[in-house]
């Protein structure tokens, strides 16, 4: 019942910065930023002390850990993929290319309108 009261509290808090951040139009833009992010973040901090909150933090965490296992390729395999890549494309559209022409040569005979 506590997760669910710090849950809604945290809503409340993103939906009352939010209608600040618009009940304040004449005020300056970087301060209506600033109470905003200040606003998500005590919203932020709310919804971290309950358990769903602490699953999602430690679900990043883990996910950031994971990351930094990865063996992330070297700039010269980068750059071979990528040429790989831009060769592949230009030979299938070039294909597709002739395979449009083709057909539109097949309807224009068919129908009578080109030799």
């Amino acid at each position: 019942m506590a997760d669910k009261i710090k849950l809604t509290v945290a809503v409340l808090l993103v939906l009352a910065g939010i209608a600040g951040f618009y009940q304040f139009m004449n005020e300056a833009l970087l301060y209506r930023v600033l109470g905003l992010l200040a606003v998500l973040g005590v919203a932020v901090a709310v919804a971290a002390t309950s358990q769903p909150g602490l699953n999602a933090w430690n679900f990043g965490r883990s996910a950031v850990l994971e990351a930094r296992k990865s063996v992330w390729p070297s700039r010269r395999e980068t750059t071979q993929t990528t040429l790989m890549v831009v060769v592949m494309v230009t030979i299938i559209g070039i294909v597709l290319w002739l395979f449009d022409m083709f057909l539109l040569w097949a309807v224009k005979l068919i129908t009578g309108q080109g030799g």
